[in-house]
């Protein structure tokens, strides 16, 4: 297993003004796919979303982490599915867990700027971000073509001022750049957001130990 990018998959579990003459599409439910790459490593995620849930299934081609979200911040659970070694865990994390989780991430400020380019077809405007934690910088892109729910990947720049759709972050000390191909009004199945039968639940703590073996 990439601990590393397994590491970084666990770390991403855990934010307007006029781009177009064209009408905003509002997507209520659906499916995003996204690529996510670390110097280590590239994965593919596909984020499943409705107005109050979302899942991020990240696919490394060796392990499969899958991260389960309300919109309001307040569940969170975490599978991981290696079917090489025949191992599937789940965490759900506790209130505190959560509440430790959201003080530990970053908090931004946004700067918009005058410019603009096509990222796959969405026409983008590029705003600066900074944690006023640390004083790190974030370079982003987003969109107003659409508008969707927040999910686990772009709930830290909810306020950024349309829907992100390149950026890069820094996550379990790896640089991450992570950048939205495609949104479809795709049907979200039914059990989309549960956890399936067979899954191993521990600790989150467990479950950070499990990434590093």
């Amino acid at each position: 297993m990439n601990k590393v990018i397994l590491k970084i998959t666990l770390g991403l579990a855990s934010i307007g003004f006029s781009m177009s003459a064209s009408a905003q599409k509002i997507y209520n439910a659906g499916v995003i796919n996204y690529s996510v790459s670390a110097p280590v490593a590239n994965v593919d995620t596909k984020v499943y979303f409705t107005a109050d849930s979302s899942a991020a299934i990240s696919d490394s081609g060796i392990f499969t982490a899958k991260v389960l979200s309300d919109n309001k911040g307040s569940y969170l659970a975490i599978l991981v599915n290696v079917p090489m070694i025949s191992v599937k865990k789940v965490s759900v994390l506790t209130p505190a867990e959560i509440a430790q989780a959201k003080n530990d991430a970053p908090r931004f400020t946004f700067s918009a700027t005058n410019e603009t380019k096509k990222i796959n077809g969405f026409n983008c405007k590029k705003v600066n971000a900074k944690d006023v934690k640390n004083g790190n910088k974030v370079e982003l892109w987003v969109t107003n073509d659409i508008k969707t729910p927040v999910n686990s990947l772009t709930r830290p720049f909810a306020a950024a001022g349309g829907v992100p759709v390149k950026f890069v972050t820094v996550r379990q000390g790896q640089t991450v750049n992570v950048e939205m191909k495609s949104i479809s009004a795709e049907k979200v199945q039914t059990g989309t957001f549960g956890i399936p039968p067979g899954y191993d639940k521990i600790s989150f703590s467990d479950l950070k130990q499990f990434g590093s073996l």
